[in-house]
């Protein structure tokens, strides 16, 4: 079944720790060779096996089916697929995070904006030391689109990404408004 073929793909990249399926994902950026932003199968299977990620043939060909919508796939329908979903109490406390982080209301939010509103010191890339001072404030905008705005639905994709190396919704939610002041 398609949907075993991609949880077996997800746990295999969790395996690999939080920086697992983010790491696929740059790995898939990589594999883009003529920069498309979107690969086809063939890339797509050299991408798992240059990863490390062994799947076999049919259910690469299985994951690939539910991730493509139009004989390719972009990276945002790739992590979409395969990332854990989240719970609606994490999306709650996201959309409450972007709320008061969209200080005008128009659902974009600018750079800027996160002055005196996101505390960074509660991310756990900079907890974990991989940030540094200068690098804690993280780039919440699409990597494909950095026009230096964030809309909700990248800032749910970043969280997204987030939420997938956080096993308890009781740590990511205090996560949360520790690092937002909620």
């Amino acid at each position: 079944m398609a949907a075993d073929a991609v949880q077996e793909l997800r746990q295999q990249c969790l395996q690999r720790g939080a920086a697992g399926i983010k790491g696929l994902g740059r790995t898939f950026r990589i594999m883009d060779d003529d920069g498309s932003k979107s690969l086809d199968f063939q890339e797509f299977e050299k991408g798992l096996e240059n990863y490390g990620v062994s799947v076999g043939k049919d259910k690469a060909q299985q994951s690939f089916a539910v991730m493509d919508k139009d004989g390719t796939i972009n990276f945002d329908e790739f992590l979409e697929k395969l990332r854990p979903s989240m719970s609606s109490a994490r999306k709650q406390v996201i959309n409450q995070a972007f709320r008061k982080f969209d200080k005008t209301g128009d659902g974009v939010v600018t750079i800027e904006d996160l002055q005196g509103v996101y505390n960074s010191k509660h991310h756990p890339k900079y907890k974990s030391g991989e940030w540094t001072e200068e690098q804690k404030r993280p780039c919440f905008d699409s990597p494909y689109d950095k026009d230096g705005k964030v809309t909700l639905e990248e800032f749910l994709n970043y969280y997204s990404g987030v939420s997938a190396s956080v096993d308890s919704d009781e740590y990511f939610i205090t996560m949360m408004k520790n690092a937002w002041k909620l």
